[in-house]
This record gives C-alpha cells, structure tokens and sequence, in this order.
C-alpha cells in the first residue's frame, strides 16, 4: 500500500514537472542554461518553500538543474507547428482595435487643450494664472511625469507581459508594489524639493507649496491611468479627467472659490477615484484567473533588473519631451524674478502642437499589432533555411510601416495647421493667447518635431515587443543629449523660442537611432524571436 503511495506520488510530481516544463517552453522554447531556467520560474512566481511543497527540491536552482536536463532530453527535435489563418474580419478586428487604443490613450490630452480653448480652464491649468501660479504649476507638472515616468514604463512592462499569461494575481501584486514605490519617492522628492528651496529660496513659500501639491496630486493621476490603460479601461481615465474639468468649472465659476482652491479639490478627488477604480478593476481581473496557488512576487533583485531599461526609457521620454520648456523658460532675457518663467506664447505652441500625436499614436499601435500578429505565424510556419527569407520580409514589411506612418504623421501635421489657422481666423484664440509670432513659430516647428516623435515611436514600441528596451533607450538619450545641448546654445545665441529646434533636432535623432536599431535587430530577427516567444 505504501508503495502504492510512493509511485502515485512520484507519478504526481512527474505531471507537475511536465506541466512547468510546458510553461517554461511557452515563455522560452529554448532557454540559454540552468540560470536562464531559474529566473523563468521565479517570473511565475515560485520560490523555494513552494518549489520544495510542489516537487520536494531543496530550492529554485536546484529545480531548475532537474528541469535543465529535462529540456535538454526533450528539445531534439519539433514538428513543423500548424498554423491556424486568421480570418479577415479578426484580422480587421485586430487593427482597429490597435488603433482605437492608440487613439483614445492619447485623449485626455486632446480634452484638456479643449477645455482650455472654450472653458478657458482645465484640471490643471487657466488662461488668466498670474505668471507666478503659471510658473508654479508648469514645474510642478513637469517634474511629475519626469518623477513617474520610469514608473509608468515599468508597471506597462509587466503589467502587459503578467496578464497576457493570465497571472491576474501576480500582476496586481507586482504593478501597485511599483504604485507604492512611485507614491514613496514622489512623496521623499516633494519634501526634499521644499527644503532645498527653504534653504536657497528658489521660489517663494506660496509658490513652492502650490509646486508640491500639484506635483503630488497629479503623479497619483498619472500611475492610476497607466493601470487603466494596460487593463483596457482608457475610456473611464478619460472620464474622470472630463468629471474633474467640470468640478472644476462648478467650484470656480458657480460656487466662486479661488481657481487655485477649485484645481485642488477637483485633483484631490480625481486622484482617489482614480486608485479606487485602478483597484477595483484589477480585482475584477484577477476574478477570471482559475483559483490555486497564488505565488508571492519574484525575488526583488530579478524584477529590478528586468524593469531597469524600461525605467530608465520612461524617464528618458519624458525628459525628452518636456526639457526644450526648462531651456526655454530659464532664458534670462527679460524679466526674470526667478531661475524658471513662465514663457505663455511658448507653452500654447506646444501644448496646440502636441495634438499632433493623437492620430499617430492609434497608427502605430495598429501597425505593431499587425505587425506581431503576423510574426508569430511566421516564425513558426519558416524553417532553419529560410531564415534570411524572413528576416528579408521583415526588414522590408518594417519599412513599408515606417512609410506608412511618416506619411500619415505629414498628412496629419498639415491638417492640424490648417484647422489651427482657421480656428484662429474665427477668434477662437483671441481670449486665450494671440496666435501669432512667438505661438506661430513654434507651434510650427513643433509640429514637426512630434510628427516625427511618432516614428520613433513606432520604433521603441517594435524594440519593446522584441525584447530590446535598451535600444529604444538609446535612442530616446542620445535624442535628449541633442535636444539639450543645441535647444540650451541657440536659446541663448538666438532669442528664447528657438528652443523649439533643440526638440525638432533631438526629434530627428531619436527617430534615425530607433530606425537604425530596429533594422539591426530586424537582420538578425532568428536570434531575437525568442523574446516574444
């Protein structure tokens, strides 16, 4: 009977191998070595109590050794994978949704220029701030999706790679312990930007408060709408953001509280909302996962060093997009009572100009999807010789999308003038700011500039499938390297405004480097597949 026993048991633990073994070879057919191995199962969770409960090994690294010569006995040979064909309608399907997601990610900002041209107001910012509250409340939005932004980037990365395996449990875990971290370090930087500024005195007391608050109050927002955005609930972040422009509108123009006052209530609320509902809905997603063992988080040493090139981007891009307005703003050449001012003309010629970005952002998504759609039939359906096939197919398939999407940024670029001049010809900007000389030459110029920021989008978001976030790394610095240096000469060399080359050059770099990383991974595609295996 006890022998009985032994074998049903060994029978059992030889199943739970082969199931592991399955998984492993789902993430990665075939996997470097035993430390390759390890590090795969610790991504699913187990660690050493649970592997010992499961399997009876005495740690991770020593599963991984029993499952190592496992694969190396399994992996002689496969049959050719049969390919199931898309069908038409799901592969239309598949695109629109693509672009759909693209499109509507980039919404609350297109809401929030609105707002500002008929409302005159928005959730964080108005037409008649006196230059100190303008200046107060640019920095401090700044310096939030500067502070989140590798945050943001990270929680994306895992968020997306945990719940298409459909570890509900494993990413809600993994995404509000990096919220927590982000809501840690926004908190050290607020109180360590109020004392520097206590003891040098960079701006007065008011001002550096109303900096905190806005910077705090809206890193909150920023965290809650990346959870939205990788649980496919873009559309409720835009929402709130409509629900709090209209709080805001109430508490000014009917109840007649200070502008000030009314901003920070709405964020207040918006803010708490926001994480609520992020909660609530990553609840509700892990209510579809099939109930068992939930594994507690990875070692803290692996997840950091995989999320290290994603943050590292994250906080790259949006430096990138937002240090041509530090450069511009620090010009010392008229009135300047402190080390950053508040520049309107400038700020109305980016924040039009960024509108830009919307239609390209749904293209590029589509045009990804498409394409990763197609390469995972490919792969499988090419064999060893046909290698350069494919990689040729590829290389010609990225250039033909990276046509598609400069042409469509061009086309959309000139649209947005033409609606931009028309608008102004019937007085829409007559109450905000005259759309004319320093706003005109730089909304100009920066519609060039992110017309192009959206093909090296294509670019990273392609690395990023593949695997390679420090190539889009790469890119995006050397971008911001140029972006500051020649925005910083010409600032001073010339008059403040041409800041906005710095952007438009640091632009072209960020798009040729991403292109030309893009094709070097694209000649080799066999040696990166296993990426997105």
């Amino acid at each position: 009977m006890k022998q009985n026993n032994k074998k049903f048991a060994n029978g059992e633990r030889e199943n739970r191998l082969n199931v592991l073994l399955d998984q492993i070879q789902q993430q990665r057919m075939q996997p470097e070595d035993k430390y390759e191995v390890a590090a795969i199962i610790e991504s699913f969770g187990w660690n050493d109590r649970l592997v010992a409960q499961a399997f009876g090994a005495g740690n991770v690294f020593e599963l991984s050794e029993i499952l190592w010569d496992s694969l190396k006995a399994r992996v002689v040979c496969s049959p050719i994978a049969q390919i199931t064909k898309i069908g038409f309608w799901h592969y239309l399907k598949l695109i629109i949704s693509g672009f759909l997601r693209g499109t509507i990610f980039a919404l609350p900002m297109a809401v929030s220029v609105v707002a500002m041209l008929t409302l005159r107001l928005s959730l964080w910012s108005y037409v008649n701030f006196s230059l100190e509250n303008a200046t107060s409340i640019a920095v401090g939005t700044i310096l939030s999706f500067v502070a989140v932004g590798g945050f943001m980037q990270a929680i994306a990365h895992w968020g997306f790679r945990l719940l298409g395996m459909e570890q509900y449990y494993m990413a809600r875990k993994l995404v509000f312990y990096y919220v927590k971290i982000g809501y840690i370090i926004c908190f050290l930087i607020a109180v360590a930007f109020l004392i520097f500024n206590f003891v040098f005195v960079v701006f007065p007391w008011q001002m550096a408060f109303i900096v905190a608050i806005y910077f705090l109050f809206l890193s909150v927002i920023w965290l809650s709408t990346t959870i939205m955005y990788i649980l496919q609930k873009e559309l409720t972040f835009t929402g709130l953001i409509i629900g709090g422009i209209a709080l805001v509108y109430i508490f000014f123009q009917v109840l007649h509280f200070g502008i000030i006052i009314s901003q920070v209530i709405a964020l207040s609320l918006v803010s708490v909302v926001g994480v609520l509902l992020a909660r609530y809905f990553f609840l509700q997603a892990e209510k579809q996962m099939e109930k068992g063992i939930n594994p507690p988080l990875p070692r803290l040493s692996l997840v950091l060093n995989i999320s290290l090139p994603f943050f590292s981007y994250g906080f790259l891009y949006f430096l990138f997009l937002f240090i041509d307005r530090v450069i511009a703003w620090s010009t010392n050449n008229i009135y300047m009572p402190f080390l950053i001012w508040f520049r309107g003309e400038y700020e109305l010629g980016l924040d039009l100009a960024l509108i830009v970005l919307i239609l390209p952002m749904g293209l590029v998504e589509a045009v990804v999807t498409e394409m990763m759609v197609n390469l995972e039939g490919h792969q499988k359906k090419y064999m060893m010789y046909e290698i350069p096939d494919l990689n040729n197919m590829y290389k010609r398939m990225y250039l033909r999308r990276l046509a598609y999407v400069a042409l469509f940024s061009a086309l959309n670029a000139v649209g947005l003038y033409l609606l931009i001049e028309a608008l102004n010809k019937h007085g829409i900007f007559e109450s905000v700011l005259f759309f004319g000389g320093t706003t005109r030459f730089v909304f100009i110029w920066a519609v060039i500039a992110y017309a192009i920021v959206a093909v090296a989008l294509l670019n990273a978001l392609i690395l990023f499938f593949l695997a390679r976030p420090k190539m889009a790394y790469r890119g995006v610095l050397l971008g911001l390297a140029v972006d500051l240096g020649l925005g910083f000469l010409l600032s001073r060399w010339v008059d403040y405004y041409w800041a906005v080359f710095g952007l438009l050059a640091g632009a072209l770099v960020f798009a040729v480097v991403s292109s030309r990383q893009v094709l070097k991974v694209l000649k080799n595609l066999d040696y990166y597949l296993y990426s997105v295996s």
